[in-house]
């Protein structure tokens, strides 16, 4: 398994699958712009594809790149929340339909981990970031914990020596067009 940055851009450039520490728990992504790494994802989770994925950003600013519609509060979300916060758009784009919801929705969360950021910043696109475990399974905490036809079938895997602490996924909330604000998940 590769750990180097460098490497594992270029798995991700060649649409190959990676498990990564994120701000949350350990995700399992690939580059959300390929439509057949997406697909891979799905795959290696046995998860059903009518069920929409998180894509990480590494700032704000991209927000404009993947959703038609910004509205203002949604800063003021991502600012002030005081835990990592996924936010769903009413409409994205830039992005292949496997990525997005049935209605068309995104749903995006800016990573504050500072090697998840690094890698960001460094690809210059968006990840998918969902948990390291077999859709409907127990999600793993520990690379030790993670299911082994997982492990096993990824291309990469980045900080793999890396100890996250981090045991709780992200605070969902869905943001309206119309500034109404819905939480999926606390």
């Amino acid at each position: 398994m590769q750990t180097e940055i460098s490497d594992i851009i270029t798995i991700l450039s060649n649409g190959g699958t990676i498990i990564y520490p994120t701000d949350t728990l350990w995700g399992l992504g690939c580059d959300a712009s390929n439509e057949l790494a997406v697909n891979k994802i799905y795959s290696l989770k046995k998860r059903k594809e009518d069920l929409p994925l998180i894509i990480l950003l590494h700032n704000e600013n991209q927000l404009y790149d993947y959703v038609s519609e910004v509205p203002d509060i949604a800063f003021d979300l991502f600012e002030l929340s005081t835990k990592p916060l996924t936010i769903i758009f009413d409409k994205g784009f830039n992005l292949p339909k496997n990525v997005l919801a049935a209605d068309g929705s995104i749903a995006i969360r800016i990573c504050s981990d500072d090697s998840c950021k690094e890698l960001l910043r460094k690809f210059k696109k968006p990840l998918i970031s969902t948990s390291v475990n077999i859709s409907g399974m127990p999600v793993a905490n520990s690379i030790e914990e993670m299911d082994p036809d997982i492990i096993n079938n990824v291309d990469g895997i980045y900080k793999k020596d890396l100890i996250l602490n981090k045991k709780n996924p992200s605070q969902i909330i869905r943001l309206s067009n119309n500034g109404k604000i819905s939480i999926i998940r606390n």
